[in-house]
């Protein structure tokens, strides 16, 4: 009865996650969303004209749909589509082309779901070229096989797509025009769901502004409307055009600028606002900044499973099995979603990172990057619409004569069609404009090694077991790209956590840490060194000798980083160590939460202004280490993965995730939930072992293996290892979830990283200890249909060979005997 049960289960786990085409890139249609938006919002121009390339729908039933069907790929009897037009009869489709063509070519069906089941349905396909119909299809129902449409399009930039009715009504006439394409008379081919749908655009922009606030207890928006705006505009470079928007108030000297950056390569807009006295009085109270003040218009849906706007969101990084965590909330109306910050550390207990999905395929990415207390709000209105307001949570003051504060950045993105797809545009542009470029180069895949674990705290650090840990790394064959040195380096009396006397402790390190990073560097390893400048305890250099940067005193607490003065040591103080230490890769830790410092610290009139100015401080902090070192990648930490904004991440990334670190189940949910946002992460462990070593494989990998040890299975270790080396470039592609998410120790969990650049890619995949499951069968995304890939098991050495179309219609079988156990499959197309 039990193998009876097992071989049930084998045969029906097949993981039916929605995926994306092999073209990850931005349509027309994303782009053009984009350009309305900074014409309207920007330039205070009405929605630009509608291009002449496209799809004007002349007639349909219901909304013609790109890629999907409510949200769903395009089915025809049991055969899946990641691309096409849904339509429903009577439809008319002109389709207008930037270039003549020579074909089209479709599989033309009525779709197969719910509603068509049985059946259902009559429709007649044509194509109509000039007055000469092309082509014509036979009567199809639901449930026939697709038929292949093509006609000769001779040299013609324009044509007809039609669907007529059986006659017998048009209930259930739901018509697809799947894997639609032309190729232009120069060989070029074009999908027709990457032109934009013309003349049909609901959404309007107006030129109301996307932000706000009050001033003097009134509207901002009122203020800046009787003002003249000074604008002005500059190319960045070939793919970023910078538009400066400026209003000043002759009576109180307010002058209010709005720096916003358009991106000509993804459909993406971002911007900061900037406040500043320019008068000789304190200005009136400014306050409820908002750096993001929009609504989201709905549209009418057609019918579809959901039909609200739903939310996707995720859990920051407080120390817990389920850190990353994705989460859906349905917005229905009078529904009212407030997400923020805790204790000031900006992804301590929620990411600051939003995605809007509307149920006609489409949505909206909204990103705040404050490494502070921020808030956003999603109220869904009664009528059509949903508000979107984000900001500092905090800010009711007024300013002094030539001070200024800025508002958190806003990045907000386009986008139609898949929402995993979407996500991807998300990484791809994260990768090509934000991850940080040390000497010009994105950070590649590295592994670190610390001897923290070992050691316990890291106080018993010295120089002696520092070089001895480097050399047996070496000596079993660890490839070390940094060795990293933890807490407890400097000089204090009692332990690691009292830090604020930064200074090299050279009782154990008498030749200081450039002893040991002289010895790293000669045998080819890099050297990371781990601060917290802004936690100070009592009773250490920066209390004793300068109580008045601190807040708390001569007591110890938070160094201030908006005083000028306490900035300038921490930064001097600190170049002088990195240079003189010989140190390659600064790690910034920041174990305490500053928000009821920064509160205390405001007067009545003078709310958020403390930690408006720390911010700044902190950035500027970052920006000038990383002028003086232009070849130094920064971790950003924050115990663990809690101050991962995108500011922050645009200048450092998070090579320690989460401190819930070690537990497999855990942290492959960690990985599962951070690569949707973030395409550079590390964690690690000391376990050797497969199952707990996969878990924890991620782009930057710390090894944490007691080194003075000879009976480890150092074979084990580099064997996973070695395939990780292999692999592990990938993760700087597309991500697609092939599994939902769970932390169910019954469960499975795989993912996969396709690089279609590159025609390579790999999937990793997880049985739980108490699965009953061997084998699942994931459909692969991201793959081009037409071409032959090769599929190795790295576990089993075994070799198959499938195409992209059969990867995606019926999956890759994955075995995996042991509970619980691991798999690693790449793939490379031939």
């Amino acid at each position: 009865m039990r193998s009876q049960l097992r071989l049930i289960a084998i045969a029906t786990v097949i993981c039916l996650l929605p995926a994306a085409a092999h073209a990850v890139a931005p349509t027309p249609d994303e782009m053009l969303e984009a350009q309305r938006f900074v014409a309207a919002k920007l330039q205070n121009l009405p929605d630009p004209k509608q291009p002449d390339v496209g799809l004007t729908v002349l007639a349909n039933n219901d909304p013609v749909q790109l890629n999907a069907r409510n949200g769903k790929h395009l089915r025809i009897a049991d055969k899946l589509y990641q691309r096409g037009l849904f339509c429903h009869a009577v439809s008319k489709i002109l389709v207008q082309l930037p270039k003549p063509a020579k074909t089209f070519s479709a599989v033309v069906g009525v779709d197969s779901n719910n509603q068509t089941a049985g059946g259902r349905g009559t429709v007649i396909f044509s194509v109509t070229v000039g007055d000469k119909v092309a082509f014509r299809s036979p009567l199809m129902r639901e449930g026939m096989p697709g038929a292949e449409a093509t006609a000769d399009l001779a040299g013609a930039k324009q044509f007809t797509l039609e669907v007529a009715d059986g006659n017998d009504g048009i209930s259930c006439d739901q018509a697809d025009w799947a894997d639609a394409e032309v190729t232009l008379e120069d060989g070029s081919t074009l999908w027709l769901a990457d032109l934009p749908i013309l003349g049909s655009q609901c959404r309007t922009y107006t030129t109301g502004l996307p932000f706000s606030f009050t001033y003097a207890d009134k509207p901002g928006a009122e203020l800046l409307k009787a003002l003249p705006a000074e604008r002005k505009t500059r190319d960045l470079d070939t793919n970023r055009t910078e538009h400066t928007v400026r209003w000043t108030d002759p009576a109180t000297g307010l002058v209010v600028t709005w720096i916003a950056v358009q991106y000509h390569d993804f459909p993406t807009v971002e911007w900061t606002l900037y406040f500043k006295n320019s008068g000789k009085n304190d200005t009136p109270i400014l306050a409820d900044l908002q750096a993001l003040d929009l609504n989201v218009e709905r549209f009418p849906w057609p019918s579809a499973p959901w039909s609200e706007f739903r939310l996707h969101h995720q859990t920051g990084s407080p120390c817990q099995a389920n850190d990353y965590e994705p989460h859906l909330t349905t917005l229905s109306p009078g529904e009212v979603k407030r997400i923020s910050a805790a204790g000031g550390r900006p992804t301590n207990s929620d990411l600051p990172y939003f995605n809007i999905e509307l149920p006609t395929s489409e949505g909206l990415i909204a990103v705040i990057g404050w490494p502070g207390q921020w808030t956003a709000e999603f109220a869904r209105d009664g009528e059509a619409g949903l508000h979107v307001r984000a900001g500092q949570e905090l800010t009711h003051f007024k300013l002094l004569p030539g001070e200024e504060v800025r508002t958190p950045l806003v990045a907000i993105q386009f986008w139609k069609g898949d929402r995993i797809r979407s996500q991807n545009i998300w990484r791809r542009w994260m990768l090509a404009h934000n991850l940080p470029r040390p000497g010009g180069k994105l950070p590649p895949v590295e592994m670190a090694a610390c001897s923290s674990h070992q050691f316990g705290e890291m106080i018993h650090a010295n120089t002696e077991n520092q070089e001895l840990f480097i050399r047996r790394y070496l000596e079993e064959k660890l490839k070390l790209d940094y060795w990293w040195m933890d807490a407890g380096w400097y000089w204090n009396k009692t332990g690691w956590p009292n830090t604020g006397t930064w200074e090299v402790d050279t009782d154990r390190f008498p030749g200081g840490l450039r002893v040991i990073c002289d010895y790293a560097h000669a045998r080819g390893v890099k050297t990371i060194v781990w601060f917290e400048p802004e936690r100070v305890t009592a009773d250490t250099w920066l209390t004793n000798n300068h109580p008045d940067w601190i807040f708390g005193g001569r007591g110890g607490g938070l160094l201030n980083l908006g005083n000028p003065d306490a900035w300038n040591w921490l930064t001097s103080h600190v170049d002088k160590l990195i240079t003189e230490q010989g140190i390659d890769l600064y790690r910034q830790d920041f174990n305490i939460d500053p928000l009821s410092f920064w509160r205390k610290a405001d007067a009545e009139d003078r709310q958020g202004i403390t930690e408006n100015k720390y911010v700044v401080g902190y950035l500027a902090y970052w920006d000038e280490l990383r002028r003086r070192h232009p070849d130094m990648l920064i971790d950003s930490c924050a115990s663990g993965g809690r101050r991962n904004d995108l500011e922050t991440l645009r200048r450092a990334v998070p090579l320690l995730r989460s401190d819930y670190i070690i537990e497999p189940v855990g942290n492959q949910g960690h990985t599962y939930g951070i690569a949707f946002w973030m395409p550079y992460y590390g964690t690690g462990s000391g376990a050797v072992d497969t199952y707990m070593l996969r878990s924890v494989l991620c782009p930057h990998f710390t090894a944490c293996f007691d080194m003075r040890r000879t009976d480890l299975d150092f074979d084990l270790v580099r064997r996973v290892l070695g395939q990780w080396r292999q692999y592990a470039g990938d993760y700087f592609g597309d991500y697609y979830p092939l599994t939902p998410y769970s932390l169910d120790n019954s469960a499975w969990m795989a993912w996969q990283f396709d690089s279609p650049e590159k025609g390579c890619g790999v999937i990793q995949a997880f049985r739980r200890a108490d699965s009953i499951y061997e084998q699942i069968r994931p459909r692969l995304a991201g793959l081009d249909p037409d071409a032959q890939y090769e599929l190795t098991n790295l576990d089993t050495g075994k070799v198959t060979e499938m195409t992209g179309r059969q990867l995606w219609d019926t999956g890759v079988a994955i075995n995996i005997p042991d509970q619980p156990g691991s798999a690693v499959v790449t793939y490379k197309k031939k």
